[in-house]
């Protein structure tokens, strides 16, 4: 797992109205927490989403390794794995604060998106810049 060049995306503890049933977070809280994360991304890489521009997921892939249950303190780290011209691929990860271990990850495929014509639109190179500065191996 690659540690150079990622940021901290987002930073928690379990509360009981995050986790499921079976008493660990529910799989519907890490999507909204890897989303959180996709955002604190790519506002480091310096775009801005307003009513005309955005970026769209077009595909998560999340790897559950081991459970945290309610009381969890936790934190994300991401970075980018590809630039395209429109799309980028980005790695969320995981880890429980108390012993930096890994909980989880989740690849996300993206894209630049205009949201007048609601379609994918090329990354400005200032997002290009920024981002190639959160590239991970």
């Amino acid at each position: 797992m690659p540690q150079n060049n990622l940021i901290e995306t987002g930073r928690h503890e379990v509360s009981g109205d995050m986790c499921d049933q079976m008493g660990h977070l529910t799989t519907r809280v890490y999507t909204a927490l890897f989303d959180e994360a996709s955002y604190e991304l790519v506002k480091a890489c310096g775009y801005k989403i307003d009513d005309e521009q955005g970026f769209v997921d077009l595909e998560l892939n999340m790897k559950f390794i081991v459970e945290i249950r309610e009381g969890g303190k936790f934190y994300i780290k991401s970075g980018i794995v590809n630039l395209g011209n429109s799309s980028f691929t980005a790695m969320h990860y995981m880890f429980n604060a108390d012993d930096d271990s890994l909980i989880s990850t989740c690849e996300e495929k993206a894209v630049i998106f205009d949201l007048k014509k609601r379609k994918s639109k090329p990354m400005t190179e200032e997002f290009k810049e920024l981002a190639s500065g959160f590239l991970v191996d």
